[in-house]
């Protein structure tokens, strides 16, 4: 049973999402980890793909779009991945059909109302499930 962590991004200000997701993915990265990150569509993943390549200056994450050629630690998809991997980081409204297939999956929380709102449906969703649920707050422009 996949294993569901939400991360809480809050304070004032609060963290830049974008500059969040990418943090998370270098230190997935740099751990070892493989992850597959689940957006909402193909404008999504490539804003995604460029925002990776110009975070940080001292940082740089291997990743591809699912679809490519060659292999990377992260991939960046609006589909299903051929296959399931080790973590799921999902950046969609909606929890995907496949997370199951996932050990852990990683779900953002944003500061702005509507998109707290969409976590906590997401959140309810698993909780009901009986998903073994975890929260991690950050704030303050992290």
């Amino acid at each position: 049973m996949a294993e569901v962590d939400f991360y809480v991004l809050e304070g004032d200000p609060p963290p830049d999402p974008q500059q969040f997701v990418c943090r998370l993915l270098d230190t997935v990265h740099r751990r070892g980890g493989e992850v597959h990150v689940h957006v909402a569509d193909e404008a999504a993943a490539h804003a995604l793909d460029a925002r990776l390549w110009s975070f940080s200056a001292g940082s740089f994450v291997p990743h591809r779009l699912v679809g490519m050629p060659g292999r990377a630690p992260v991939w960046i998809g609006w589909q299903p991945p051929a296959q399931p991997g080790e973590v799921l980081l999902n950046l969609a409204d909606e929890v995907p059909h496949f997370f199951s297939g996932f050990r852990r999956v990683l779900e953002l929380v944003p500061a702005d109302p509507p998109g707290r709102d969409r976590a906590r449906a997401r959140y309810r969703f698993y909780r009901e499930r009986g998903y073994p649920l975890r929260q991690h707050t950050f704030g303050g422009g992290a």
